[in-house]
């Protein structure tokens, strides 16, 4: 059935430290990637584990919840800093406001 995708080999290793560095039990951690009411916290193992590969916007949410590029999240060669959350700079890039942002 075709060859499969490549998958990044230190995804769950950067996914558990993540969590782990921000001191979220896996509970806290699907609240923050604001997946609580769509998903068993269960999956965060299994993402930490690589029996699962989140989705691309799970780990975008990863990469927001931490503070760094998406880049640094599935990128093997790419270490996460130090120190999390990261403050991370998105030069010259407009996010769209939600109703639930613009309603704080």
């Amino acid at each position: 059935m075709g060859n499969p995708r490549p998958k990044p080999k230190r995804l769950a290793e950067k996914l558990r430290e993540i969590r782990q560095d921000l001191g979220l039990s896996q509970t806290q951690m699907l609240k923050r990637l604001e997946h609580e009411k769509t998903m068993h916290y269960g999956r965060i193992s299994e993402y930490e584990s690589g029996k699962r590969e989140p989705t691309l916007m799970t780990i975008l949410q990863y990469a927001r919840v931490a503070g760094v590029h998406i880049e640094d999240v599935v990128d093997d060669e790419l270490d996460l800093p130090a120190k999390l959350p990261s403050k991370v700079r998105y030069k010259g890039i407009k996010r769209k406001t939600t109703s639930r942002k613009s309603a704080r």
